[in-house]
């Protein structure tokens, strides 16, 4: 809960740029797959010298749950330790908690007792990652092309990049689905370019 919440609070700090960058890094992370550095423009240290420390904590108060954490750091350093320590989990339960980090992505509100019960719930639609539509015409149309169209790939570099400043809050987007809003728009550039080759 506590790494979830982290990822929460700190992918709003995120370039909405390398957000394909962040749900790849998890994937792999989950498989425990070897990680090519940097990732996300920040190098993995294992020697701890000299560098920075946050401390993050879930507090607990009878039946209610609340994070403190830290306000120093980039938000993108936060974001990469909450998924690399969840990497260095036993495989076993890697998935469960690849799963609420998952959550944590996606949460686009502030964090309280609604986020608590969303990580918690065992809903159908987080059984997959990612399970969004791999059709072309639907990647056209996310990113505002007519059907027909055969945009280039700097067309449609440009409109996900225009599309994906209005869809974020820190540019005028609601804060109400953004979080899913921006994992669309990354699909649909990830299906365009792909076709485009």
């Amino acid at each position: 809960m506590l790494l979830a919440g982290l990822v929460a609070a700190s992918v709003k700090g995120l370039d909405p740029e390398d957000l394909e960058d962040l749900y790849d890094l998890i994937d792999d992370l989950e498989a425990g797959r070897r990680i090519a550095q940097p990732r996300l423009r920040h190098r993995f240290q294992k020697d701890v010298v000299g560098l920075d420390r946050s401390r993050h904590s879930l507090i607990g108060e009878g039946e209610r749950v609340y994070f403190e954490f830290d306000s120093h750091g980039l938000p993108v350093v936060n974001l990469l330790g909450a998924t690399y320590a969840a990497g260095l989990l036993d495989a076993k339960i890697r998935p469960v908690v690849f799963r609420s980090i998952r959550k944590g992505v996606m949460w686009d509100r502030p964090l309280g007792d609604a986020f608590v019960a969303h990580v918690l719930e065992n809903d159908a639609a987080f059984s997959r990652w990612r399970a969004l539509p791999t059709d072309t015409r639907w990647a056209l149309k996310m990113l505002g092309f007519a059907i027909e169209e055969t945009p280039s790939r700097d067309d449609v570099q440009g409109r996900f990049r225009e599309l994906i400043r209005l869809a974020h809050p820190d540019h005028g987007g609601s804060i109400d689905g953004a979080g899913p809003r921006m994992v669309e728009l990354t699909q649909a550039r990830k299906i365009l370019l792909a076709v485009g080759g």
